[in-house]
């Protein structure tokens, strides 16, 4: 509907404002055009919010972990899904760039509608086909409880060890969450699971309130979820490095030569986020059918790599894609301005004569860099929290990508206010050549440095979940204990 709404605007005459032709004023639109077109932004964006933090926890669900075979199916998934949309994005974006700048702006946004239509139809005829976990509630409720009672009875001394002998330890029958072994961190949350004389327990061990007791499991949900916290801070600042190659970047193409060769063909500046799709399309099924393969062997592990490993050569990689950034822009500007114009256009350096092909190197290091941070992330977050908040922390991933590009306007206005009276000059006007943007990807650069040195502290401590040391030496002993539950 979204989609449709959008595509209106530009096939009916009255929903958008007329043609300027060869005037130099512009009627602009109307109250009611903007509206119509709010709408469908609206609607996009209600669209967006039920699919994105979804489909890929829904996706991966279709896999039955329990067999190894499908545990590498779920591995695979995530690499499969981000090749095919990103294959996807590639051929559209191209196709209906064309569309829309040779035939007509009403036909190229009727291209996404039917095609949203037909994944409609497409994902309705499977739905008889589909593994379905049942839902049971809101599980935030349940953070919300462990959270809240722990504030309670935070005056309440710390269980003396081995503490999930002396805790609540009662599991609800139905849930659909994998029993969580005791671990040793943010054991001030183990208060929550503390019996007191005036917490009372119905027949079959449930807490008669869930505001007064919790379970040591509800314990181990939150602290995994309170775990992925500050990888999630490292992706906001990783991804900053994504946002400057889908706009500054393309800034940079407009204002260098984007003929190929000697031809006249030009590529629109638009177009050169393709070569960072292209780079993560070519990558991926080298990653996932030679790379990993080769990495299991040696290191004996699922994936090949752990998935903070493999976040950690994406942030890597992020920091190298800033500082080639930074080179290449440094080099357009200086050939802008010392060497002839390019063409027939009398300003000096209005085009730089460098070639924008020397961007590529710069997109396909930032492909790189999201086909190991950003899919690790995603799969990051889908495999170390509980399996009925899979699809609320998916959304964290494109909540980091919002924080991240909101980020970035702030930088670019704290840069711009800063700079802007200083004796070399603004770094980002609007004409490149009179600024400093290879100053502006130092700093993003520098940015980047340290978010890797934290990252990679958080990687040190962080716990996966279920297996390390403390949690399968806690399992076992409460496998002993098994009397101990209910």
């Amino acid at each position: 509907m979204g989609l449709l709404v959008i595509q209106l605007t530009a096939a009916i005459e009255n929903l958008h404002p007329p043609y300027c032709g060869d005037s130099t004023t512009c009627r602009g639109p109307t109250a009611g055009q903007k509206a119509f077109l709010f709408t469908g932004f609206g609607l996009l964006i209600l669209g967006a919010a039920g699919i994105r933090p979804c489909n890929l926890a829904f996706g991966a669900d279709q896999f039955n972990s329990g067999t190894e075979s499908e545990k590498r199916g779920t591995n695979s998934f995530f690499n499969w899904y981000s090749f095919t949309i990103t294959s996807a994005q590639m051929v559209l974006l191209v196709l209906i760039v064309y569309v829309q700048s040779n035939v007509s702006w009403a036909v190229g946004l009727l291209i996404p509608a039917i095609l949203m239509l037909t994944a409609c139809a497409a994902f309705f005829m499977g739905s008889k086909i589909y593994v379905k976990v049942k839902a049971q509630g809101s599980p935030l409720a349940s953070v919300a409880q462990v959270i809240v009672v722990a504030i309670k009875k935070r005056r309440l001394p710390t269980p003396e060890q081995p503490p999930w002998l002396s805790l609540h330890n009662y599991i609800t029958p139905k849930t659909i969450n994998s029993k969580l072994p005791y671990t040793d961190q943010f054991r001030c949350l183990d208060k929550a699971a503390i019996v007191t004389a005036e917490d009372e327990k119905r027949p079959d061990a449930s807490p008669a309130d869930p505001w007064r007791l919790c379970s040591l499991q509800q314990v181990e949900e939150v602290k995994c979820i309170i775990g992925v916290m500050p990888i999630w801070v490292a992706g906001v600042f990783y991804y900053l490095v994504i946002v400057q190659q889908q706009t500054y970047a393309i800034f940079q193409a407009t204002q260098m030569d984007r003929r190929l060769g000697n031809t006249s063909f030009k590529i629109p500046a638009t177009l050169f986020v393709v070569f960072l799709m292209l780079s993560l399309t070519i990558f991926i099924p080298i990653y996932d059918q030679l790379i990993v393969p080769f990495l299991r062997r040696i290191t004996g592990k699922e994936g090949g790599i752990t998935l903070l490993q493999r976040m950690g050569i994406g942030l890597f990689f992020g920091v190298l894609t800033m500082l080639v950034s930074a080179i290449v822009e440094e080099r357009r500007r200086s050939i802008a301005l010392t060497k002839p114009p390019l063409g027939d256009d009398p300003r000096r350096g209005a085009i730089s004569s460098m070639s924008a092909l020397w961007l590529i190197l710069q997109f396909t290091l930032a492909g790189l860099t999201q086909a190991f941070s950003s899919i690790g992330l995603v799969e990051f977050y889908y495999k170390q929290c509980p399996e009925n908040m899979r699809s609320i922390t998916g959304s964290l991933h494109y909540c980091g990508m919002a924080v991240s590009s909101y980020l970035s306007s702030l930088l670019i206005w704290i840069v711009g206010k800063n700079t802007k009276g200083a004796e070399g000059g603004n770094w980002l006007p609007e004409d490149l050549n009179k600024g400093r943007l290879d100053y502006f990807y130092y700093l993003i650069a520098g940015l980047e440095f340290p978010t890797l040195v934290y990252f990679l502290v958080c990687a040190s401590w962080h716990k996966y979940k279920g297996t390390d040391d403390v949690s399968l030496e806690a399992d076992i002993e409460m496998k002993q204990h098994e009397q101990t539950y209910v």
